[in-house]
């Protein structure tokens, strides 16, 4: 069925009150996510310029009521966490992740934990082989 087939209908007042207060909500938010708020301020010395970065998300939700006049509701924010910096020096740039501190903890348990159970499970697993 295309677009054609069906007949021209009204659009409801709350669906034009909510696309309203989601073209509102995505201004506002819209406008504090930028290059500026990603990409930090630069700081140099020592003949290195670090420029901190980050990655930023926002998420906004809205609704109204299904009666006449209900009052719109709707809210959003904004949020921002570290992911690395660039590092210029010699004139050379290198983008440096900033690694997660459990990694540091969790690989170094993961490998103790291996070592100490496949050597008691291939014991086990032999002594069931039938010979």
């Amino acid at each position: 069925m295309s677009s054609s087939d069906t007949p021209d209908q009204p659009v409801p007042q709350a669906d034009t009150a909510a696309a309203a207060l989601m073209e509102r909500l995505t201004e506002r938010l819209g406008s504090r996510a930028s290059a500026a708020a990603v990409f930090g301020t630069p700081v140099t010395g020592g003949g290195i310029t670090v420029i901190p970065v980050a990655e930023i998300a926002f998420g906004f939700a809205g609704g109204t009521g299904s009666e006449a006049g209900a009052a719109h509701t709707g809210g959003g924010g904004v949020g921002a966490r570290p992911r690395g910096y660039i590092e210029i020096k010699d004139g050379t740039a290198a983008y440096r992740p900033l690694r997660s501190p459990w990694v540091d903890v969790a690989i170094p348990l993961a490998a103790a934990l291996a070592g100490t159970v496949m050597p008691l499970l291939v014991r086990r697993l032999a002594k069931r082989r039938p010979r």
